[in-house]
């Protein structure tokens, strides 16, 4: 029959049964691929580009490992998508995410083929994530008004965010620097002002918390290595034109001392430049782009600290924590706010030397050295130490906090079942779904250490019944555990955004019926 198809040749469509399988398929793939990371026993992935320099990444952190496939499916892209929001909201639970939205799904399939209409199913989805979060809610802790108790809540806290990556070796030693940058940063969310610097050399072990702001540059010839009391000029401005350009510039001149006369005028103009910026009253001059060696030479004349091609992220930051402002005109000093520091000194660390700024105005500024093996090592350090800080301040904020090791998800599937039984109709068989697919959780983090999953989670689930359980799966000794003894926490805004997630991206996925595929439309050639 004609006009069957309304498309054009390149666009294709699936309809119905064959576009949602094709959705579950793509979202399942994704979810297997990732959820051998989940818990301490997790396993990482090797990311291998193919473009130039076929760059390594080794890491088992979700939202890095799918931030980086290229994935055609559409239904996959959706549970990327929450997994990097999940990064950008709370920083950590980005596998469980991803984990718990594909097993939502997988339940959601076998109600699907058992005649039950995705509609139905949504709904019955929704009153079960409803009443997992209430079921939380009525389990936190919260321990704001004790600090005592707070500080060690959030180590517990940090300690269970490392132990799954890279730093579980040391993580009471992490975990403590997490803690003690956090702390300074009296409850603000903005990491800026906690700079992380990596050093390869030496072990993970070496790594510190250094009060204050390093700037990973060398200190100039013949500048002074040392300053107290330092006012600081931070500046985007270009101190490079104290000779004649020759490439750029067409002059005409018909002798060498004319050259001479335009070289002495060029001079004259870089002269009166860095004179403006001595008056500001500074000693010590931080520029963005490079300074050449006539003016780096009136710097040192005038005993200035000149400090050259400072990273952009470097001066913003600087900047920041310094309390001054980035210039890059010095006509009227009085309306330029400079930075403030008590001491500028050069340190070493491992063979680099560095420049170290101490008593900063802004007090909560800290620097966070890391040491390793390799660039891989570090650079996996830098992303598992910036998860646990991101779970530190915002629970630094919102400081409710649960138990950890799949207990969480045991009180919302023992909840979400009670519900299941009262609740009448079809919705019943997609709540009593959800609480399967909660379970899945404590069930991966068993699978991934080797251990014998469903006699765990059964005795789990048996112990569970009891009132005021506190039991999990501990991993360690291949048993189940009292979660309070062990000390494994979790912050409960993590908990929540994962439930909430996932569901709604599960959500998302159920309503599809049709994948239509286009090309995109030609330009057409108007020659």
């Amino acid at each position: 029959m004609p006009g069957d198809n309304i498309f054009k040749d390149e666009a294709s469509e699936e309809k119905g049964e064959r576009a949602r399988l094709a959705s579950f398929v793509g979202a399942m793939a994704i979810a297997d691929l990732v959820k051998t990371t989940l818990g301490p026993k997790g396993m990482d992935k090797i990311l291998q580009s193919t473009g130039r320099g076929h760059s390594v990444t080794v890491t088992n952190d979700g939202a890095t490992i799918l931030k980086s496939l290229h994935i055609d499916n559409a239904a996959a892209k959706v549970l990327v998508d929450i997994s990097k929001v999940q990064d950008d909201e709370v920083g950590d639970g980005t596998t469980s995410v991803v984990v718990l939205a594909g097993e939502l799904l997988r339940e959601a399939e076998k109600l699907v083929a058992a005649k039950i209409h995705p509609m139905t199913i949504i709904s019955g989805y929704r009153m079960a994530a409803e009443c997992a979060r209430d079921a939380l809610l009525k389990k936190v802790v919260d321990n704001k008004a004790d600090s005592e108790k707070f500080k060690s809540d959030l180590m517990k806290i940090a300690m269970t965010t490392l132990s799954s990556k890279i730093l579980s070796q040391d993580k009471e030693h992490f975990a403590q620097l997490a803690v003690d940058a956090v702390m300074r940063l009296q409850g603000s969310t903005n990491l800026e002002s906690i700079q992380i610097i990596k050093k390869p050399g030496g072990s993970l072990k070496d790594s510190f918390l250094d009060e204050g702001f390093i700037l990973d540059k060398k200190i100039g010839l013949g500048q002074p290595k040392r300053i107290e009391n330092a006012k600081i000029l931070v500046a985007n401005t270009a101190m490079d034109t104290d000779k004649v350009k020759i490439y750029g510039a067409r002059v005409r001149v018909d002798s060498m001392s004319k050259v001479a006369e335009i070289e002495g005028a060029e001079k004259e103009k870089m002269r009166e430049k860095v004179k403006k910026i001595i008056g500001h009253g500074i000693n010590c001059f931080v520029n963005r782009q490079l300074i050449y060696n006539f003016p780096e030479e009136l710097f040192a004349d005038a005993g200035i600290l000149a400090i050259e091609h400072a990273d952009f992220d470097g001066i913003e930051r600087l900047a920041l924590v310094t309390g001054g402002e980035i210039a890059s005109t010095f006509d009227n000093p009085e309306s330029v706010k400079l930075g403030q520091c008590d001491l500028i000194e050069e340190i070493m660390i491992g063979e680099d030397k560095l420049i170290h700024f101490s008593g900063v105005a802004l007090g909560q500024a800290c620097t966070i050295v890391l040491r390793g093996a390799s660039h891989h090592v570090l650079d996996e350090a830098e992303r598992s130490l910036h998860d646990a800080l991101c779970v530190l301040s915002q629970t630094v904020n919102d400081s409710r906090v649960l138990l950890g090791g799949g207990w969480p998800e045991m009180i919302m599937a023992k909840e979400v079942d009670v519900l299941a039984k009262k609740t009448p109709g079809k919705k019943s068989h997609a709540i009593e779904a959800f609480s399967r697919a909660l379970l899945a959780i404590p069930t991966i983090i068993a699978d991934n250490a080797g251990l014998d999953s469903a006699e765990l989670v059964a005795q789990l689930r048996a112990e569970h019944h009891k009132e005021g359980c506190t039991a999990g799966i501990d991993v360690i000794s291949g048993t189940v555990g009292d979660m309070a003894e062990r000390g494994i926490s979790e912050a409960f805004k993590v908990k929540q955004a994962v439930l909430l997630s996932a569901t709604e991206a599960a959500e998302m996925i159920l309503r599809v019926d049709e994948i239509i595929t286009c090309a995109p439309r030609q330009r057409e050639n108007r020659m």
